[in-house]
């Protein structure tokens, strides 16, 4: 069993919570950074979810608050430091751009400066993301496909991973990026699109609710369960060259046939419940995203596992649980 010493940033998110079992399973002393709040106890639901809140360290900081990262870093001495941090719900980057630049994309530079003046050594990953694509230049996109991201969060992202190549190149730091695309599970948030969709087709059925209310559900996405993703982090980490890696499924998927999903596991048709609202489209949409993840399959040796059906199927039973709980 290892003996290492992880440091993961955003650690009570939907990625830091499967990341931190994952780790916790290989032997890993799990140390997370968390921001002061008032919702003590309810922070790290997702850790307790998964049986692992007891087992991890939490630390107070702030990714904008340099100094609390450098005595953190100092503090845990890590071996390896995952940043998956972010202010990551696209539709709110448009309504808070400038916290979103300062959070996803100067927060990803202060975890940078503190790895090489503090623990050079260590072996950085920086969550990069799909969605740095954005008007797609090629139909599969790879390392290699150019960047054209449509909004303030995607431009924030774009902006630390690069920042992140840089600080590989300047300062020789073991640093990778892991351009990630859509990838869920029972742990995401309600605001994003596939929990949006299972939560309210529970909801449906059980007569809390009689419509679900999207915007474009035309969109192509790559999905994955995060629970296969946070593997591929891991793998990067454990490579002897830094590098950067797409992660995906190579499957792309319309927001209707993944709901069509959801509401056939539980025996509803979809017609009679959706609803499409012009409110909830994108000012600026990203129509397709497709992955390629031929790099990370032969480099990395790494697969996904969990089909697209399974995994929305997985999230409708788990947010039936909870709604059934909480009755």
């Amino acid at each position: 069993m290892s003996s290492k010493r992880a440091l993961i940033t955003g650690i009570t998110g939907q990625d830091g919570a499967y990341l931190a079992q994952l780790l916790l399973q290989k032997g890993y002393s799990v140390h997370g950074l968390v921001r002061r709040s008032s919702h003590a106890g309810v922070f790290d639901h997702r850790l307790k979810w998964l049986g692992c809140a007891a087992d991890v360290r939490l630390h107070d900081g702030n990714l904008l608050d340099l100094s609390s990262i450098l005595r953190l870093v100092q503090e845990v001495q890590p071996d390896e430091v995952y940043n998956l941090a972010a202010q990551s719900f696209v539709t709110a980057s448009w309504q808070q751009p400038l916290l979103t630049g300062q959070i996803t994309g100067l927060g990803a530079v202060n975890i940078l400066e503190s790895v090489r003046t503090i623990c050079p050594q260590a072996r950085f990953y920086q969550a990069s993301s799909s969605e740095m694509f954005g008007l797609i230049q090629e139909t599969v996109q790879s390392e290699n496909t150019p960047f054209y991201p449509r909004s303030p969060y995607g431009v924030a992202k774009l902006y630390a991973h690069w920042m992140t190549i840089n600080y590989r190149e300047s300062f020789g730091l073991h640093a990778s990026n892991g351009i990630l695309f859509n990838h869920e599970s029972p742990l995401r948030g309600v605001e994003f699109v596939t929990r949006k969709v299972t939560d309210g087709v529970a909801r449906i059925k059980l007569g809390m609710a009689k419509e679900l209310r999207l915007g474009n559900i035309d969109a192509k996405r790559d999905w994955g369960h995060a629970r296969d993703y946070v593997k591929a982090m891991w793998l990067m980490l454990q490579q002897d060259q830094p590098d950067d890696y797409v992660v995906a499924t190579g499957r792309t998927t319309t927001v209707r046939a993944m709901c069509e999903i959801a509401f056939r596991h539980v025996g509803l048709n979809i017609d009679d419940h959706l609803v499409i609202d012009p409110a909830l489209f994108r000012p600026a949409e990203v129509d397709v995203l497709l992955g390629n993840p031929a790099k990370a399959q032969s480099v990395l040796g790494w697969q996904p596992e969990t089909p697209l059906e399974a995994m929305i199927e997985e999230m409708v039973t788990a947010d039936l649980e909870r709604l059934r709980r909480a009755v």
